[in-house]
């Protein structure tokens, strides 16, 4: 008996099918129209790749070397330093726990050992049903709100064990995550990572960016009639007077 398989669609050199070739080949050159030089759109369209294949895939690497005219090793090299750019793929959702020293006394520590135990993934390993990508962060940039866990970049402030399990729970389970910053519902890695090629999704003036803990400094200032010294010793200082 013969079995008859549906037509595929053709395939570009580059490992991307015609359409979606097209496609990625219409946002790269929004893209790269906004450089004055092509070349330093390689950060963008690296995240315009992932955003479609979930990761810097081989083949990402050779649309983004043919269309910036640089060679692969020239893009993998770049790939490879930044750790916002996946090699392999990656989950739905990166959690990343921050463990550094604040974050660390504060309990992050404690809701790495916890999650991690819970996942039963470690250090930039994914769950096997592909949802969740745990990261160990150096640092999130949210001290005030300390220990603090991160979702495809989008902040949970003040997290505990509990809050942090509960948290990886409902994602995996499809319910409808709010960051305690920033849009209503935390988006997917694919989703963040067009955004972060510079395509906005709407979002950006939901929720809030700075809490009470963020502004108390400037607010105890203003109430206390405090300002900063005025700037001594600089170039400017150094120059000779006219006599």
């Amino acid at each position: 008996m013969t079995v008859e398989h549906a037509p595929q669609p053709p395939v570009h050199r580059t490992g991307y099918d015609e359409a979606t070739r097209t496609r990625l080949a219409e946002e790269a050159a929004q893209i790269v129209a906004r450089y004055p030089q092509a070349r330093s759109a390689l950060l963008p369209i690296l995240h315009l790749v992932q955003s479609q294949d979930g990761y810097v895939s081989p083949r990402g690497i050779a649309f983004a070397a043919q269309t910036l005219g640089l060679s692969t090793a020239q893009v993998s090299a770049v790939a490879t330093f930044y750790t916002q750019f996946k090699r392999h793929p990656n989950g739905t959702y990166t959690v990343g726990v921050c463990t550094n020293t604040l974050c660390a006394i504060m309990g992050g520590d404690a809701i790495w050992d916890e999650v991690a135990d819970h996942l039963g993934i470690g250090h930039d390993e994914t769950t096997p049903d592909g949802l969740i990508t745990l990261e160990r962060i150096e640092c999130n940039a949210a001290c005030d709100y300390a220990p603090v866990v991160m979702v495809n970049w989008e902040f949970f402030d003040n997290q505990t064990p509990t809050s942090a399990v509960s948290l990886v729970d409902d994602l995996r389970a499809g319910n409808a995550v709010k960051p305690s910053r920033g849009p209503d519902q935390v988006a997917s890695f694919k989703e963040v990572s067009h955004v972060l090629a510079g395509f906005p999704d709407g979002h950006a003036n939901e929720g809030t960016s700075g809490g009470e803990p963020t502004m108390r400094g400037t607010v105890l200032a203003r109430e206390q009639g405090w300002s900063a010294p005025p700037l001594t010793g600089g170039p400017a200082a150094a120059e000779p007077k006219e006599s």
